[in-house]
């Protein structure tokens, strides 16, 4: 098929590339690594794949077998034609805007973002109905990459593989590898037959089922294609195939997977978050995602100095269990004000009625006169004075059965007319600015009542499909959703230097939109599990390990080797402490504390470096067997490394070759007794010795 170069833009080490199909008239984008030859046209068995994927109600479906499987390629897709395009730089920002319209007035433009210095573009679409006559749009993708892989024959059978990450509650991050073939997305011997596997989720958990990503990779010319989608709502993201040229695209959920449909008036226009896009020329996965959790940095510019030296968290929840008091906190207090925890976290139940469960009563927000007889401002200001900024939690957007919000109907979401109510919550409906005012009184004004410098802020159900007050269910969440975003912006403007944590039952909002306006998150509710350090290392891969705040519960009854573990896992990310410590015996807090002063040696490699993963592929998290190994390399000429052995058959000595560029002296070392580990010829050598045991090493440059 011919096909035009429209325009050509080298971005850092990515070249991107704009593609006309003369024919029939089709607008596409390739985006390759910049280190290599730039592929010729397309094979004679594809077609170009259109850069722009939306549907109006109406529309004529694909050819066969599309409908209700996916919405790609639509009528009006196929009508848009390439209008005219416009490259712009503003200081290190560079944008290229491409105007895709049709004779009926349809318009889309596609945005293509690229910041000097950084691995990524950013990607989204603007639709506008010029056409005098209002539209429902039933799906509008933020991205869409076609025609992959640019570098094989054919179909490249045996060569594509395609990445996704699942994710659970307390089992974050499963990264899944599949071939096309696996997915039934070869092409069938006539191309007229819609592939597509479309994946994600309906709700306001972004992250329940899969996180926000995927990656397609072409093993034969070392290339990695590696979106992720930023949007705290229902997304989706489909591969797609109907001839040699593979697709990847995604966006919001539409009408048949998120019950999304969007009415345009003549005259309005509508445009999608952001899709984070990448193309590396690498054979390693932990490469690929490394340039997309990179994006994070640019939201971490404006966080709190407080934030610059990744400080430790001690937080109550895993000692208290819910029931914070002035007392307890008292008594914690006596063991942690020594020591060199930053942040000291009020988690859930501190508002609690008498008898009444904290997870049910969430909503009013009253101090608990039984757990805070002289108010909350004595244990505060206790806080305070053991030298530690004071942090509480919240649960912003919802309200439980026992509490006196729960009556509150008019403020609520409901759906289908009805309250939405799951087995004992229900959600304030976030546009409505009565609403606004009673959260803007109740948590901006506790904070700043109080002076809280850090707030966790929890969510723990999903809203599903979505709720009434908009053209569909789904839109209704989409703004209900971007409602709850904005508040988080007010915390931040009413509230400067405060730090925020991202917490959704552990790690259901992973996704980069809320993380970005965040200090970090809670990585997984998995507190005291043995596979913390797998989801811990799985998280590397979806966001910075900067902002993954993992917890160590230490428990009385812990030996020093289970001790070691869990104080391990939180190399993996941000230290948080919790358990059972104003009853730790002098040496179990010795292990804790060397730890701790481990963490703050490591602290500027888990600031800026680059990932990699070793070990066996787990075939179950809760029942993990053999080892697994962490290697960050940082750019202050400094790695780590955290070794985890499991259950099952262990090897007697583990050997990691050590990635380019990783130093080779050991400076340091943390476990739980001296440990036989050293680093020859580029090779990091481990005797384990033990099940479920840990070690991590410092790294430095040869003297």
């Amino acid at each position: 098929m011919a096909t035009e170069i429209l325009k050509e833009c080298k971005f850092g080490d990515m070249h991107v590339c704009y593609l006309k199909d003369t024919e029939e008239g089709q607008t596409g984008l390739r985006i390759i690594p910049a280190d290599l030859p730039v592929p010729e046209g397309l094979s004679k068995n594809e077609k170009l794949d259109s850069m722009v994927q939306l549907k109006l109600t109406g529309d004529i479906y694909d050819e066969a077998y599309g409908m209700g499987n996916t919405m790609r390629n639509s009528e009006t897709v196929r009508s848009l034609r390439f209008a005219g395009q416009e490259e712009t730089t503003e200081g290190s920002l560079h944008t290229v805007d491409t105007v895709l319209a049709d004779e009926r007035g349809i318009q889309v433009t596609h945005h293509l973002k690229w910041i000097e210095g950084t691995p990524y573009v950013r990607i989204s679409c603007t639709f506008e109905n010029r056409s005098g006559n209002s539209c429902m749009l039933e799906m509008l993708e933020r991205f869409s990459l076609g025609n992959l892989s640019p570098y094989l024959e054919g179909d490249g059978a045996g060569e594509l593989k395609l990445h996704r990450i699942r994710s659970a509650w307390s089992a974050e991050g499963h990264h899944e590898v599949s071939t096309p073939g696996e997915l039934l997305l070869e092409p069938a011997w006539d191309p007229h037959a819609v592939r597509c596997e479309r994946f994600g989720q309906a709700g306001s958990m972004p992250v329940n089922k899969f996180f926000p990503f995927a990656a397609v990779e072409d093993q034969k010319n070392h290339v990695f294609w590696g979106v992720q989608i930023a949007h705290n709502a229902s997304w989706q993201i489909e591969f797609y195939r109907k001839d040699d040229g593979l697709a990847v695209s995604g966006g919001l959920a539409d009408r048949e997977f998120g019950h999304w449909m969007k009415k345009i008036e003549a005259g309005e226009s509508f445009e999608t978050p952001e899709a984070i896009v990448t193309a590396a020329h690498t054979d390693s996965f932990d490469i690929l995602t490394g340039r997309l959790t990179a994006s994070a940095l640019e939201g971490l510019k404006n966080v709190p100095e407080t934030e610059d030296d990744l400080p430790i968290i001690f937080n109550e929840y895993c000692t208290t269990w819910g029931d914070p008091s002035h007392e307890n906190i008292m008594d914690i207090l006596e063991f942690v004000k020594e020591r060199d925890f930053r942040y000291f976290v009020i988690d859930c139940g501190w508002y609690r009625e008498e008898g009444v469960p904290w997870d049910i009563a969430m909503g009013d927000y009253e101090v608990s006169k039984e757990l805070f007889p002289e108010g909350l401002d004595k244990t505060v200001q206790a806080i305070k004075s053991a030298g530690m900024i004071p942090g509480i939690w919240f649960e912003i957007e919802t309200v439980g059965s026992a509490a006196h919000a729960y009556q509150m109907k008019e403020h609520l979401l409901h759906k289908d007319g009805e309250v939405l109510t799951s087995y004992f919550r229900r959600f304030w409906d976030m546009r409505d600015p009565w609403t606004e005012e009673y959260l803007t009184e109740k948590v901006i004004g506790t904070l700043k009542d109080y002076g809280f410098g850090y707030m966790k802020i929890d969510y723990n159900e999903t809203i599903g499909i979505g709720c009434d007050g908009a053209e569909s269910l789904g839109e209704g969440l989409r703004q209900n959703m971007e409602a709850s975003a904005r508040f988080i912006e007010k915390v931040k403007r009413e509230i400067p230097g405060i730090v925020l944590e991202n917490c959704a039952s552990g790690g259901h909002r992973l996704e980069p939109g809320l993380m970005s306006k965040s200090s970090m998150a809670s990585f997984s509710d998995a507190h005291e599990c043995v596979e913390i350090p797998i989801i811990a290392a799985n998280l590397h891969r979806v966001i910075h390990p900067r902002q993954s705040q993992i917890w160590a519960v230490i428990r009385k009854d812990d030996s020093p080797k289970r001790i070691a573990y869990s104080v391990a896992n939180t190399f993996l990310g941000r230290m948080c402490i919790s358990g059972d410590v104003t009853k730790l015996s002098q040496e179990q807090w010795s292990l804790v504390d060397a730890g701790m002063e481990f963490y703050r040696e490591i602290a500027p490699i888990i600031k800026e470096g680059q990932s990699y993963r070793y070990g066996l592929r787990m075939r179950s998290m809760r029942h993990p067997e053999g080892w697994q190994a962490v290697v960050r390399v940082g750019k202050n000429q400094e790695a780590y490394a955290v070794i985890h052995t499991f259950d099952g058959e262990i090897p007697e000595c583990i050997e990691i070759r050590l990635p380019e560029g990783c130093p080779s002296r050991i400076a340091s070392v943390y476990s739980d007794k001296e440990t036989d580990i050293t680093v020859t010829d580029g090779r990091l050598v481990y005797r384990p010795g033990e099940h479920f045991r840990a070690a991590a090493v410092r790294l430095v440059l040869e003297s």
